[in-house]
């Protein structure tokens, strides 16, 4: 049965139905939108509010969409932003695809050939994407999944038909990644992590940007970084580091999008990484910290060229 409702009764009837749903609607708007904020924790007292208040001044007037990981091994602190967040991982997916390589030549008990060795080195110390893209084909997307698998990496996905630069990655994963390389574990055997590391550590004065600046003179610096324009989000600009040296142990993935140029997200990643390393190791006698080119550069990776 149907009523029909007419005259003023019909006009007060609406109203009220209208005025039913705002508060609804007006009332879900700003749950949605609320801008997620730097979390920290650590066993070292003061810490982590100290870290949590640095980076969030760093990221203060910034524009783009960031994503931070830090991991130290020494005071057991934690500290988090947008970490399960999906990036296009450009250049930084060359660390993964070392992994691979070395994890599966360690589960058919043999050594890297003298191709590999060269395809490896290019990869990392010059982003050489040639390099990349021969090693991403003779891995395939089978061994790729599996050391994924292996490493916990559960929500990077592979970029498809050979475009490893689009990649999505997360900082939760590439955290994970970055604790298989710096210490003991059974997916990575020893000799395997120093290999990466080593890599890390050669990087071209070019493309040691990012996560290193700042870093003291008296802890050692692995970095692997990676930048990519696309159609969409603008310039995606990434920089994996690992630090350690004089007791301390850590680790900082930093993701980025929607930046207007490269160089913009690369001192958005910089004003980050600055803030934790002066937490972390306050500057003693003696000791410089560690300033990047002011002419960053990267290779082009991977991606289909309408974006």
């Amino acid at each position: 049965m149907t009523y029909r409702i007419s005259g003023r009764a019909g006009v007060l009837a609406a109203a009220v139905s209208a005025a039913l749903l705002i508060p609804a609607v007006t009332a879900a708007t700003p749950a949605a939108a609320a801008t997620p904020t730097v979390s920290c924790t650590s066993a070292k007292a003061g810490l982590a509010a100290k870290l949590k208040k640095d980076i969030t001044a760093a990221l203060a007037n910034r524009k783009g969409t960031v994503a931070i990981g830090l991991y130290d091994r020494s005071t057991k602190t934690t500290c988090t932003l947008r970490a399960t967040s999906a990036y296009d991982s450009a250049s930084t997916v060359k660390v993964t695809v070392l992994a691979t390589l070395l994890w599966d030549a360690k589960k058919h008990n043999r050594y890297l050939t003298d191709t590999e060795a060269s395809l490896a080195k290019a990869m990392i110390t010059k982003s050489d994407n040639n390099a990349t893209s021969k090693l991403w084909k003779q891995l395939g997307m089978t061994k790729i999944k599996g050391f994924l698998a292996a490493a916990g990496m559960t929500k990077t996905k592979p970029g498809a038909n050979g475009y490893w630069g689009l990649t999505q990655e997360n900082v939760t994963d590439e955290q994970k990644l970055l604790k298989l390389v710096t210490a003991k574990n059974t997916v990575l055997s020893d000799n395997s992590r120093a290999y990466i590391l080593k890599l890390m550590g050669q990087v071209v004065s070019s493309q040691r940007w990012g996560t290193p600046a700042g870093a003291p003179s008296s802890v050692a610096v692995h970095v692997k970084n990676g930048w990519l324009q696309r159609s969409t989000h603008g310039w995606r600009v990434h920089s994996l580091g690992t630090f350690n040296g004089r007791g301390h142990d850590y680790m900082i993935t930093v993701l980025t999008q929607d930046n207007s140029t490269m160089n913009y997200g690369v001192t958005t990643i910089q004003n980050v990484a600055k803030a934790i390393h002066k937490d972390l190791v306050p500057t003693t006698a003696g000791v410089t910290r560690y300033t990047p080119t002011n002419r960053p550069s990267e290779a082009l990776v991977a991606a289909p060229p309408q974006g």
